[in-house]
């Protein structure tokens, strides 16, 4: 079985749950930004989890199936419709050989997830299909799709029994045009000013045009940081260190404006100073934040995002034992 791209949509990837073992080497882990709703996309069309979806942003592709199969959409509202007809997302769905699957205009959220019975099929790279999107490696020849692609689905058991399967409204995330997202401080947030740290938690963010994949950068406001004489190796900017790694979800402010949030294809270490980590469980959620929408990060410690990461779990166990 295939699918075949007519229209590719804005940036349309194949995705898994990444790389994560390579880290150390300087290869960060690609993978569904939005890991929720990637993953209730595979429990919905029965995949085991780790199977390779489409992760689509703002504008959706044109997909025709050469097969009978089952599919499910997940993640940002961008109403999916089978031969020009409306389907519900969050929802496993029949589609026929023949068959073209295309997204309505998105009303909401940033990113949505396509699962396919079987799983996307391309070329294992360091064990993951993930697309590495900055430098062109995995996923389907290391980038976006293009149209003319031909997309092959791995072999699997008649998954028709499914079809109507779908997950509760209440557990359905919502996206609005306002985020807080909780944060651990640390790592170098010793260069700040108390002042500046203070502004950065009670300043209210704008996302800019610079976020994608590598990254979220933001304004609204200006971190200052404390003047000393500069160890060697880190630069005159005060703002810089002698490298950091860069934990997915880390925090940092070059030249003390413009924070960045670092995600999943940003590089794993480099010289700036970092000064927190939005933590795991809110990183779906900024995954479908978009241009102008507004954000505020507040301070949490360990035992909370523990909690939190918890919470996010016994979630996904609850849903998927409802799917199964």
């Amino acid at each position: 079985m295939a699918i075949r791209v007519g229209q590719p949509g804005l940036l349309t990837t194949v995705q898994d749950t990444g790389r994560f073992e390579e880290y150390a080497i300087g290869m960060p882990p690609s993978g569904a930004m939005d890991t929720f709703s990637y993953q209730v996309g595979n429990y919905l069309v029965g995949n085991e989890e780790g199977a390779a979806g489409l992760e689509i942003t703002y504008f959706g592709p044109e997909l025709e199936f050469t097969e009978d199969t089952v599919v499910a959409v997940t993640g940002a509202e961008m109403p999916p419709k089978i031969n020009g007809e409306e389907a519900p997302a969050w929802e496993a769905l029949a589609v026929e050989a023949g068959d073209v699957l295309s997204f309505d205009y998105l009303k909401s959220g940033a990113r949505s997830y396509l699962a396919v019975a079987g799983g996307i099929d391309v070329p294992m790279f360091m064990h993951s299909r993930s697309t590495y999107t900055l430098i062109g490696l995995g996923g389907l020849e290391g980038r976006a799709l293009q149209e003319g692609d031909e997309l092959q689905v791995g072999k699997t058991e008649d998954r028709t029994g499914r079809v109507g399967m779908a997950v509760d409204k209440e557990q359905i995330p919502a996206y609005g045009r306002e985020t807080e997202l909780r944060v651990i401080i640390g790592l170098a947030s010793y260069r700040l000013t108390e002042e500046s740290m203070e502004e950065f938690l009670n300043t209210e963010w704008t996302v800019t045009t610079d976020a994608d994949r590598v990254g979220y950068r933001y304004r609204g406001g200006e971190i200052k940081f404390i003047e000393r004489e500069q160890p060697a190796g880190a630069g005159a900017d005060q703002a810089n260190v002698v490298d950091f790694g860069y934990p997915i979800g880390s925090i940092q402010v070059p030249g003390g404006v413009e924070p960045i949030v670092l995600m999943n294809d940003a590089v794993t270490g480099g010289g700036y100073a970092t000064i927190g980590t939005v933590i795991s469980a809110d990183r779906d959620r900024l995954a479908q934040t978009r241009t102008n929408d507004k954000t505020r990060f507040r301070s949490v410690n360990l035992e909370e995002a523990l909690e939190a990461r918890k919470e996010r779990r016994d979630r996904m166990a609850r849903i998927e034992e409802a799917l199964s």
